[in-house]
């Protein structure tokens, strides 16, 4: 870790403004529904502002949320990699969002840029930022996952060459659904203990990285929302929604600590899950199908650019 300055307020205005900027453009790409905000505030452990979507002409659900948390001691699921932090008081704050739309066609997607501090006794607080944005299709379509994996890669250029390839892979890795030996969908860019860097340059890919997700995910919105569908999209959409739960009840960081840390709000931690899913007993699309080729064209780890 490099040190320098660290600017927390600065961080926390801008996680505000760009969860502004994001509901702003998502109402706009549905055309109807409005975020509704609930703004909470805790004597101890800090506030937030949950700000969720829903019944739309295009998002079924989705929530776009700030917190901002404090703690006396950092859960497990945050020292495992750092055990000299085990014990430590930390601050938190951060803007996590997940978007379920309506229509099959249009994937699900998920977005998260968050800082931590933690303040151990006897040593200089220790920062870092984390965050990212995957795709989750339930019909692939080429061109769609091109333009996903070309923005996250143009918003990482300015800090290096290898810095895509990196999180790209990291991302593979991290949106892997061990049990069923599948990813969650096509991935995008996954970092986190990131603070290589020094804060500003650090601060400035986090930035990057936020102000890149409409870009990539608006454009498919505009491309699929239209696509006639009938049942049985719906129920394989649902089907696979399934897989969502499971990752992010199993093995999601952000929601395994937000329970952890016992400073969390559960209605926001849990506003990721979807409306409406189905399980399915040993179930397999049909050879030759579209949902067959998802599985053997588009959930498998691809360089897409």
């Amino acid at each position: 870790m490099v040190q320098s300055t660290i600017d927390t307020a600065a961080v926390k205005k801008y996680l505000l403004d760009i969860q502004q900027s994001i509901c702003d453009g998502l109402e706009q790409a549905d055309g109807k529904a409005q975020f509704r905000t609930d703004e909470w505030d805790r004597e101890k452990g800090g506030s937030g502002k949950t700000r969720v979507i829903g019944n739309g002409a295009v998002l079924e659900k989705g929530g776009v949320n700030f917190s901002h948390v404090f703690g006396d001691s950092l859960p497990p699921s945050a020292t495992a990699g750092r055990p000299e932090l085990a014990g430590a008081p930390f601050e938190v704050m951060g803007v996590s969002l997940v978007i379920h739309p309506e229509n099959p066609f249009v994937p699900t997607s998920h977005a998260n840029i968050r800082f931590f501090i933690a303040k151990p006794k006897d040593m200089n607080p220790v920062w870092w930022f984390g965050g990212g944005y995957d795709l989750t299709p339930y019909y692939g379509f080429d061109e769609d996952c091109r333009h996903w994996h070309e923005t996250a890669k143009n918003a990482c250029e300015p800090f290096g060459a290898g810095v895509y390839p990196r999180f790209k892979k990291w991302c593979d890795e991290y949106f892997f659904l061990k049990h069923r030996g599948e990813p969650r969908g096509i991935g995008g860019l996954f970092f986190d203990d990131l603070n290589e860097w020094d804060f500003e340059t650090s601060f400035a890919f986090m930035r990057a990285v936020g102000d890149s997700y409409l870009k990539a995910y608006v454009p498919i919105i505009e491309r699929r929302k239209n696509t006639p569908y009938g049942q049985r999209e719906v129920d394989f959409q649902r089907y696979r929604r399934g897989r969502y739960v499971e990752f992010n009840l199993i093995y999601d960081r952000g929601t395994i600590f937000g329970l952890q840390s016992g400073v969390g709000r559960t209605e926001s931690i849990l506003m990721s899950l979807p409306p409406h899913v189905r399980f399915e007993y040993d179930w397999h699309p049909q050879p030759g199908t579209e949902e067959a080729r998802l599985y053997t064209d588009y959930l498998r780890e691809r360089d897409w650019v």
